[in-house]
């Protein structure tokens, strides 16, 4: 190649410094005004040019007449009282320089300040904040997950919330602030970034955080960003020796033996879509049973806490159970590390285990001290439940889920119960095939049809249906399929109504602002989303063992939540204490935990009647239609 020309380098130098920024066309300014300047001086001496026209007048010379050349470009108005026409065309010519030097200079300086303003609004600074609670990613989650941990931290000095996601800070904050509207003493720092990369997730100082939350978005593909982000975490460059407190979300059961290779035990993951499946199960079978673990997610009202009790040691479990006035003991948490729920009531409470309890608060799970409880085992009862029956479900609506529903299902239900698929436009029969030779206890059926058409839902005479599912349709647009969704709920809520029946109702909402259109009626008209996985993973950000009780109540397997009729336990008609019925439970190798009122079934200032963690010294008279609340094998 031929060498470079004396014009191609100062062309090559020029925009090499103007690619600098501001800095860079302030110091071509500079050098301009300086060479017109010494211009301007030059021929002031040169042609011996004076201010004045007088005779008596001195040449002003080189210095003197690069001085006023300055000023003249600095400030118009300095020229005002010139006089000579040689001196006024010298000093015409630096002022129309200097009012495009300085113009220039003027647009350079706001356009770099409003670059800075910019880069500060996009976030770019790094978090000075400790103990903070970081969530990586965004999605419609966020919002659930930001209230529940602005409820857990009211009684925290200084706590903060940290976010980092791949979208506009200005837009988050915004978005945030629209939906909340009382952060408490809880402080919001929204960073933008990817969280992919490590460089941007240091800017969030990771390493002194209390907790970080990893969401999954709305991507086909977004299982691998949320491992990739956590892997971001766990081998990065700089971070921490001990180990951090992860809890993240995965879509996809085929991705979590991956996502748990780069987790490095460090790492807590929640199976979104297998949760929801098993809730639904669960919730559409048992009236009520959706509000409990509502109430038992939330951190308003009584949560689930871990509280190692040294007076207890040595005691049985049973013991436990009436030794706490204030908190309702569910099981033990081993000094192994294992989650006992409902365990025997035999099992003896070891140095070093603690006791699971519901609670109003960790401080509030304080022994009573109390040796008398004022029991009557004369009110207890034991009339026997009925026998298990067939059943059958409707489901209105498919996507994925419904598969793992059903196979929940199989765990409760009686042999030769039965289920009807109603959907449309989806092409799931093979699918369908495959599931049943999977399947012991029930028969499916499907039918096509619309499942917004009232008559079509008419035809399908939903009063002779034990359980009734309404599934979203993932595969459209996500407010159309709410919107399918409401409609068909709204049907089937004025059929109801009609038919003088209560539908056991569990519908399924893709959208989180979308839930309060269909406002929940009473207690077996339940509204499942994604709502529920915010809950868990804001509870699972402050302690993540109470993952491995969540394993044992939302499988079908070991103790779960049961709503049992109270004539199971003590009579009804007669004023008992709850210390009572928990004796009565605990003979039963039941732990109670609350009751159920169905008389407030559609009061939803009452909770529809449930009563979690109640007063124990208190007395209540039951109804026949009551139910109390424990945990039971079956």
């Amino acid at each position: 190649m031929s060498q470079p020309t004396f014009k191609e380098k100062a062309r090559y130098y020029f925009e090499n410094t103007m690619s600098a920024g501001p800095s860079g066309v302030i110091k071509w300014l500079a050098i301009f005004s300086l060479f017109m300047v010494l211009i301007l001086g030059l021929l002031i001496l040169v042609f011996g040019i004076k201010s004045s026209p007088e005779p008596e007048a001195e040449n002003l010379g080189f210095i003197e007449g690069a001085w006023q050349s300055l000023m003249a470009t600095l400030d118009s108005g300095t020229m005002g009282g010139d006089e000579g026409w040689a001196f006024r065309a010298v000093r015409f010519i630096a002022t129309l320089g200097g009012i495009f030097l300085i113009s220039i200079l003027i647009g350079t300086i706001s356009s770099g300040i409003d670059e800075k303003l910019d880069e500060l609004k996009k976030g770019r600074s790094r978090v000075l904040e400790s103990n903070h609670t970081l969530i990586l990613g965004w999605s419609e989650k966020v919002y659930s997950i930001i209230s529940e941990i602005i409820e857990a931290n009211e009684n925290q000095k200084k706590p903060s919330v940290v976010i980092l996601a791949d979208r506009d800070k200005s837009e988050m904050e915004d978005e945030i602030r629209g939906k909340i509207e009382n952060f408490k003493n809880t402080k919001l720092i929204v960073r933008s970034g990817s969280p992919l990369e490590s460089t941007n997730i240091a800017l969030v100082n990771p390493n002194e955080a209390r907790s970080i939350i990893v969401l999954a978005g709305t991507e086909d593909n977004a299982d691998t960003y949320v491992i990739k982000s956590v892997l971001a975490l766990t081998n990065g460059k700089n971070r921490k020796e001990s180990p951090y407190s992860i809890v993240a979300e995965i879509k996809d059961p085929k991705n979590m033996e991956a996502a748990e290779l780069v987790g490095n035990d460090e790492t807590v993951f929640v199976m979104s879509s297998d949760l929801i499946s098993r809730i639904t199960a669960q919730t559409c079978r048992q009236s009520g049973l959706s509000i409990v673990y509502s109430e038992l997610l939330q951190f308003e009202g009584d949560e689930i806490y871990f509280q190692e009790e040294p007076k207890l040691v040595g005691k049985k479990y049973k013991d436990s159970l009436l030794a706490y006035e204030r908190s309702s003991v569910i099981g033990l948490f081993t000094k192994g590390g294992s989650a006992l729920i409902n365990p025997p009531m035999d099992t003896v409470i070891n140095k070093g285990d603690k006791v699971i309890a519901i609670s109003e608060d960790d401080d509030t799970v304080v022994l009573s001290g109390k040796t008398s409880f004022d029991i009557d085992e004369k009110l207890f009862s034991r009339s026997e439940l009925k026998a298990a029956s067939v059943e059958k479900t409707l489901i209105l609506g498919w996507n994925a889920r419904g598969i793992r529903i059903i196979e929940e299902l199989d765990n409760y239900v009686a042999k030769g119960s039965e289920v009807l698929i109603v959907e449309d436009g989806v092409d799931i029969e093979e699918e369908i095939a495959e599931l049943q030779k999977r399947l012991d206890k029930q028969k499916i059926k499907l039918q096509k049809g619309n499942i917004n058409d009232k008559a079509t839902l008419v035809s399908l005479k939903p009063e002779i249906f034990d359980h009734i599912i309404l599934l979203s349709y993932t595969d459209i647009d996500t407010q159309e399929s709410d919107a399918k969704t409401l409609i068909c709920l709204l049907h089937l809520r004025n059929l109801s109504e009609k038919a003088g029946k209560d539908f056991s109702i569990v519908s399924e909402m893709l959208d989180i602002r979308n839930r309060d259109l269909g406002v929940v009626a009473k207690a077996d008209d339940f509204i499942v989303s994604d709502n529920l996985i915010s809950l868990m993973l804001s509870q699972l950000s402050e302690n993540q063992d109470l993952k491995k009780v969540y394993d044992v109540l939302f499988q079908a397997e070991g103790s779960e939540v049961y709503l049992k009729p109270v004539s199971k336990y003590v009579k009804p008609g007669q004023p008992v204490n709850f210390y009572t019925v928990i004796e009565s439970a605990a003979q039963l190798n039941e732990s109670a935990i609350g009751y159920r009122i169905s008389s407030l079934n559609t009061d939803s200032d009452q909770h529809f009647g449930v009563n979690i963690n109640p007063d124990k010294a208190k007395k209540i008279t039951f109804s026949e239609n009551d139910f109390i609340i424990v945990l039971a094998e079956d």
